[in-house]
């Protein structure tokens, strides 16, 4: 009997262990908060743009801080300064409403010797988020002219994805893929940019294994027919996911056959 007991007690200790070291292997939650800035009808023109200079590290950089996929904004592009000086220079008093449209409707935009693959920011950031972005372009260089008029009439919100993004909670698949900006590149239910492969039928393409590394460490395989845009998903999800986030966005992409 003590014997059986004792095995029986080894056995569980042994399957405890080896959770716990899998739980410390997958990536966990980083234990910093960012620092957030209110955006809303009362926030300053500073402190829109230093809200937007978050959001703009966080979403734009994978490809409009390379220069080869997308123009630079916030270095020289063509001799013509970065996007706030170019902006005025061509637009005036009219920049904001181009750098919104540009946001909202880039394919309308797009400049000569670049591929139209941004989506519609409208997908992956809410109205005043937007708005602060359009701040810290302009402050690049040009003049702030994006004022309370512009930002909508409710209370003020945090506009910064990357703090969102870190502290959320849910475990929701569908509203993960949306809160961390996959739908701007993942086609899904038939509807979407065709920038990275459809999340439709990735479960009869791809095992378990390969969609979880394919987030992990995004460069490591890139998709047939997508080597264009080898490079452009963003390597640290592994740091913006819990391991139960982790865990449902695979379950929920390996049942889509």
């Amino acid at each position: 009997m003590w014997a059986t007991n004792a095995k029986i007690v080894a056995l569980s200790l042994a399957v405890i262990g080896f959770y716990t070291l899998v739980a410390h292997i997958i990536p966990q939650l980083q234990s910093e908060v960012p620092a957030q800035v209110a955006v809303g009808p009362g926030a300053s023109p500073e402190e829109l743009a230093a809200a937007g200079e978050r959001i703009y590290s966080t979403v734009c950089t994978a490809c409009h801080g390379l220069g080869t996929r997308a123009p630079n904004l916030v270095t020289d592009h063509e001799g013509l300064g970065p996007i706030g000086a170019r902006c005025l220079a061509r637009f005036g008093d009219r920049c904001k409403d181009y750098l919104y449209h540009s946001l909202t409707a880039p394919g309308d935009s797009v400049v000569p010797g670049f591929a139209n693959i941004m989506p519609d920011m409208r997908t992956q950031l809410d109205a005043n988020q937007i708005w602060a972005v359009i701040a810290y372009l302009q402050s690049q260089g040009g003049e702030i002219t994006v004022t309370s008029q512009d930002l909508e009439s409710a209370p003020a919100q945090t506009a910064q994805p990357a703090a969102a993004a870190v502290l959320s909670a849910t475990t929701d698949p569908r509203e993960l893929l949306r809160e961390k900006g996959c739908l701007g590149c993942h086609a899904i239910d038939g509807s979407g940019p065709p920038i990275g492969p459809p999340f439709d039928g990735i479960g009869s393409r791809l095992t378990r294994e390969q969609i979880r590394e394919g987030i992990l460490n995004p460069n490591a395989t890139v998709a047939r027919g997508y080597e264009q845009f080898a490079g452009m998903m963003p390597p640290n999800f592994g740091d913006q996911l819990t391991a139960a986030q982790l865990e449902a966005i695979v379950n929920f992409l390996a049942g889509r056959r």
